[in-house]
């Protein structure tokens, strides 16, 4: 079942970088210019469930499963389409707008035209 589809309409000029640090932060298009910088944005779609442990994140051809949701997270999803993905594989967030995935050493290769997506298992 998908919970969130989205399409990638800008990368900011530091958003690739982010990911040395295994981050990747996703924000509407409306994001404010400085942190446009270091996000990839998009056009915000409705979360039709909550996001929670064991749903599968699609980047491009790629996807991850989520180990953690942070306690604002789908909040901040649902009014800013706003998150921080990790790829640590963390099984708490440190930060309560984050959403952990399993860390497979494999960086997503992400470019405008790309989708995001969510998913869950039935």
């Amino acid at each position: 079942m998908e919970i969130y589809r989205t399409t990638i309409t800008s990368i900011g000029p530091i958003a690739k970088e982010m990911l040395e640090a295994k981050m990747l932060i996703i924000f509407n298009n409306n994001a404010p210019a400085e942190l446009g910088e270091m996000c990839y944005l998009h056009t915000i779609d409705e979360l039709k469930s909550d996001i929670k442990v064991g749903d599968q994140v699609h980047l491009g051809d790629t996807f991850y499963t989520v180990t953690a949701v942070g306690s604002v997270a789908n909040q901040t999803m649902r009014t800013m389409g706003h998150c921080t993905l990790c790829f640590n594989g963390a099984e708490v967030t440190q930060i309560p707008g984050q959403i952990e995935l399993e860390a497979k050493g494999i960086e997503p290769n992400l470019s405008v035209g790309d989708e995001i997506r969510i998913t869950r298992g039935e």
